[in-house]
């Protein structure tokens, strides 16, 4: 026997007719849940009984099965949920719909848990839209504190003073506070719930205290409202109630509930909908996929979401996301069953090779063929069919849901999601995540007006929802779920409450509420109303999951209810040569041919060695070679392939392993690299025109002139080398980054360069404390009033001057991958909600947009990866969008060249000791015999010394180098042996015999 929903109207009832028409019989045509139900299955059986005499003057009856509740009209209209429960209901979720009210009845809270997915939510909001009750809503993230719960300080007019917040207003209005995600929260912050939700009292930081209404009623008989109020009591409404939504931990990710917060909710699992019912719902859908395809699908869902699969380790199937892949399949009706599941669940980028079989097995479902059309967007982009494929699905895809694109970096993520929102007309919002990103940059910042008072400002994501743009998430990989928790509503519902208690709601709810309370747009948004734009849509970007990783195996059962999934293949060799070919028209065939035999050949191998380099060579830094190439036809291939994998500072076996590849596909080292040690380098400036070796450049005229810097530089071939290397690089447009042991020149090489082209130097250090805010912008306190003072980054950018980022391995590297978008897309925005930006037709009349100026240039410094050096590997997270240039010390001839300019009195014996000796150390530091890479700096400060003080022996002022290592035993041997050889009697001993014979 089936159960019903009863609605019952008073003739006073503030809706219209149609919807009471509606909501009369909600009648399922699936069945209920078979006896396994129980004493409930047997409860519901009966019908529902008809409650004529239920109209009164309050409102209106709902009646579940056996179970009634009496509506009251709420005093805020707009707060109730509207648009969720639609014409049918699965009787598993009258239920759950039946239950709910009971303990809404009883005065009781209740805990609504379930696997990952909106169907809990939806639960929640289906009964609040029945019983038309109000609702304040809080997605709980690893952000969320005390003040988000209880009460906010704000200022007004020079006034600090206390903001309700969600769980306080519920409690004195009467409403339902729904809390999601209870597990997201960090430990003792929902304890400050703990006596609201039992005794419903809470101490507020404005000195009120909260007490139950029945406490209240009975103080009220013995003192009058006026003496309460002077006591800062205040009532909690008999009405309120709270519903938490949770995952079960373990089984997934989070923080398991406290004891104490536990014991005072009722539980309710709601788990998936029954496979009837789901596949009833589905066929609803889908009227023109064909019945059998269907169950196939849900088939196949739920055999991934089985005990069975979750042993094994298999991660949930998303299945609140099959309706959006029956829309598809409804749509496209030839497309393959098999195409859509690696969409919803991309099992070849999640699961390891035991994982992949399995899912295999399960999938032995019929195939069709897919659909392949697209047409495209403004030129730049170069059309290959594996790209026109993959846009074509992200067509079907943004019918229904937003997109995550998966793949390797460099692989073309952003070009193909620009090129998606060019076809269809987006504008883009780009906006880079980091790790350290909180909800609050997610959704609303805080900030201070010009009078000292405290607001809010909407994230670009927000104001991206309401305009309708493409919003892009770069690096959905590198945030934290906890924090990404907060747009789960946005994405599976399109509604969301922001700080500010404004909420934003799916265009067809707004126009429904606007209608019912028949409220203009103007009306509503004084109330904190707004729509969202139905063409909104997300594209997250992201690299794959680390399979077996525990902190970069991001793909969860949480994130894969959120996205429809395309994973991006690095370009077949051909589609590769059409790209490059078309990019850069007049590169040679022969060194494009090469080269990708050489990508081709490091990508297809099995050697962890190879791959790593192969991560090196992606597409982005093909087209960067062969941009170089096209300019410079005479170019060495096998010097710039080195240079782009940084090979000096490879360890020996992968330096081996790419000599090795290099050879087998035809790039030879050059045999006139003795040629190029002879060549002219020198550098001149001669009417305006500077010269390094071969290259020349206009030489600019700048308004700072204090800001170019002037360095004493001995020159010296190697350094000169390098400066003509990056002058290459700075007349193709491109951003350097130096990578260097300690001490062989970087700065000093960068200041000289700059100081030669005369252009003014913006310098930033960074370091482990370095953050996102502090990289854009430094805040500082002027007459009580918060003002942002731009920083060296931001003063280049404006300027055109070029910004030199010193140490950019000390810093956190989801700190400097920000930098990403200012070089990628030419876009940024600061944290004061300003937003640089590239291109000039963007800046036109909007407001906060700081032009990029076209002399911007970026050079970066950073020491090599490993050890000894304890920074982060920053050319392995950033290398690529960077063109790298390895600086090392000065060859032999090179560096007594330089120790001779400064130390014009020191012998020349002395120097070649110094050099022969020090060129050892570097050696055995290079075979990793030793661990401290001695450099020039060292040789040139002992020059130094000797120079000012002649009379000084050579073996004492080592020492001012050496005894750092005069606790190490193993070391020293090293150190007095090498330094003995070379004639410099450093702790000489009369063990020594050697040395006195000589």
């Amino acid at each position: 026997m089936q159960s019903r929903v009863l609605w019952l109207s008073s003739g006073s009832s503030p809706c219209g007719a149609t919807r009471r028409v509606r909501l009369l019989l909600q009648q399922v045509a699936a069945r209920g849940r078979p006896a396994a139900d129980g004493v409930e299955g047997r409860q519901m059986r009966c019908h529902v009984r008809a409650l004529h005499g239920a109209r009164t003057a309050e409102g209106d009856t709902v009646t579940i099965g056996d179970v009634s509740y009496k509506c009251k009209t709420p005093r805020n209209p707009e707060l109730v949920p509207v648009n969720y429960t639609s014409d049918t209901l699965a009787q598993s979720v009258i239920h759950h719909l039946r239950w709910i009210m009971q303990k809404d009845l009883l005065g009781q809270d209740v805990f609504l848990i379930g696997p990952p997915g909106p169907f809990r939510r939806s639960v929640a909001m289906q009964y609040l839209e029945l019983t038309k009750q109000e609702v304040e809503y809080i997605a709980l993230s690893r952000d969320t504190t005390e003040t988000d719960l209880k009460q906010r300080r704000e200022i007004r007019s020079g006034t600090a003073y206390y903001v309700d917040q969600c769980a306080v207003r519920a409690a004195t209005e009467g409403r339902t506070l729904i809390l999601e995600g209870l597990e997201k929260a960090e430990r003792n912050v929902l304890p400050v719930l703990n006596n609201l939700l039992e005794n419903r009292e809470m101490q507020l930081e404005d000195g009120r205290f909260l007490t139950s209404a029945e406490r209240y009623d009975k103080l009220l008989k013995e003192h009058d409202k006026a003496q309460l109020d002077a006591w800062k009591i205040v009532r909690v409404s008999e009405n309120f109630r709270v519903i938490a939504l949770g995952l079960p931990v373990p089984r997934y990710l989070g923080n398991p509930l406290d004891p104490p917060l536990r014991s005072r909710f009722q539980a309710r699992d709601i788990y998936y909908l029954p496979f009837k019912d789901h596949l009833s719902l589905l066929y609803f859908i889908g009227p023109n996929v064909s019945t059998e395809r269907i169950s196939q699908l849900l088939s196949f869902a739920t055999t991934l979401c089985t005990q069975e699969s979750s042993a094994m380790g298999l991660p949930d199937f998303p299945l609140d996301s099959l309706s959006s892949a029956v829309q598809i399949l409804n749509s496209f009706p030839m497309m393959s069953v098999q195409h859509i599941i690696q969409w919803l669940y991309p099992y070849n980028v999640l699961l390891g090779k035991e994982g992949k079989t399995a899912v295999e097995d399960a999938l032995k479902v019929p195939a069709g063929t897919r659909p392949v059309g697209f047409h495209s967007g403004p030129s730049g982009f170069i059309k290959t069919s594996s790209h026109e494929q993959l846009l074509a699905e992200m067509m079907q895809s943004h019918m229904v849901k937003d997109i995550c694109l998966i793949g390797e970096k460099g692989c073309g993520k952003t070009v193909v999601a620009k090129e998606f929102a060019a076809a269809l007309g987006y504008n883009i919002e780009p906006l880079m995540l980091y790790q350290d990103m909180t909800a609050r940059d997610l959704l609303q910042q805080r900030y201070t007006l010009p009078n000292g008072d405290t607001s809010w400002r909407p994230s670009p994501l927000i104001t991206a929802a309401l305009e309708g743009k493409l919003v892009v998430l770069d690096g959905i990989h590198r945030v934290n779920l906890g924090t990404l928790a907060v747009l789960q509503r946005l994405i599976h519902d399109r509604d969301i409450t922001l700080y500010d208690g404004t909420r934003f709601l799916r265009e067809d709810r707004y126009q429904k509420l606007k209608e019912e309370l028949k409220l203009t747009d103007e009306e509503l948004q004084q109330r904190s109303i707004f729509p969202i734009h139905p063409s909104f849509r997300i594209i997250a970007l992201a690299e794959p999951p680390v399979i077996g990783s525990t902190t970069q195996q991001w793909l969860g059962p949480e994130l894969l209810t959120h996205f429809l999934f395309h994973c991006i293949k690095p370009l077949s060799k051909s589609e590769e040569i059409k790209v490059i070919k078309e990019m850069v028209p007049n590169v040679p065939s022969v060194a494009v041919e090469q080269l990708l035999k050489l990508t081709d050949k490091l990508r297809e191998t099995h050697d962890p060695t190879a791959q790593s380099l192969a991560s090196s060579l992606s597409t982005r830094q093909l087209l960067r070679i062969c941009r170089r190439l096209s300019h410079y036809p005479d170019e060495n291939l096998y010097h710039a392939v080195n240079k782009a994998c940084l090979s000096r500072f490879l360890p020996s076996l992968a330096r081996s392993a790419l000599h090795k590849n290099l050879l087998d596909s035809g790039i030879e080292t050059s045999p006139d690299m003795n040629k190029m040690e002879e060549k002219d380098y020198s550098c001149e400036v001669n009417s305006g025109i500077l010269r390094i070796g071969t290259v020349t450049i206009p030489v600019h005229n700048p308004f700072e002139t204090m800001k170019v810097p002037d360095v004493l530089f001995y020159e010296n071939a190697q350094h000169m080398m390098v400066m003509e290397d990056m002058l290459k690089d700075f007349l193709l447009g491109e951003h350097l980054l130096l990578v260097g042991n300690q001490g062989v020149g970087k700065n000093k090489v960068v200041d000289r360069f700059l100081h030669l082209l005369n252009r003014p130097r913006e310098y930033l250090q960074l370091h482990r404390d370095t953050t996102v805010q502090s990289l854009t912008l430094q805040p500082s306190v002027k007459d009580g009033l918060i003002e942002y003072e731009d920083s060296p980054l931001v003063k280049a950018v404006k300027m055109g001057h070029i910004l030199v980022i010193d140490e950019a391995d000390k810093a956190p590297t989801n700190v400097t991958c920000i930098l990403k978008t200012l070089v990628e897309s030419g876009e940024m925005i600061l944290s004061d909600g300003r937003r640089l930006v590239a291109n000039p037709a963007s800046v036109n009349g909007r407001e906060n947009v700081i032009e990029i100026h076209p002399d911007f240039r970026m050079i970066v410094l950073a020491n090599r990866p490993g050890f000894p050096f304890l920074g982060n590997d920053f050319f392995g997270t950033l290398g690529d969008i960077f063109s790298c240039h390895a600086v090392d010390n000065p060859k032999p001839d090179s560096e007594i060249a330089m120790l001779r300019q400064y130390g014009p009195q020191v012998p020349e014996p002395v120097l070649e000791k110094l050099v022969a000796a020090f060129g050892e150390l570097r050696s055995l530091a290079d075979q990793g015999i030793i661990n401290y890479p001695y450099s020039t700096r060292e040789v040139v400060n002992i020059v130094k010394h000797l120079q000012k003080f002649p009379t000084e022996g050579l073996a004492n002022v080592v020492r001012n180098v050496f005894d750092f290592d005069s606790y190490n035993k193993e070391m020293c041997e090293i150190l007095i042996r090498t330094l003995h050889k070379h004639g410099i009697p450093i702790g000489a001993k009369p063990t020594n015999i050697q040395l006195a014979k000589e």
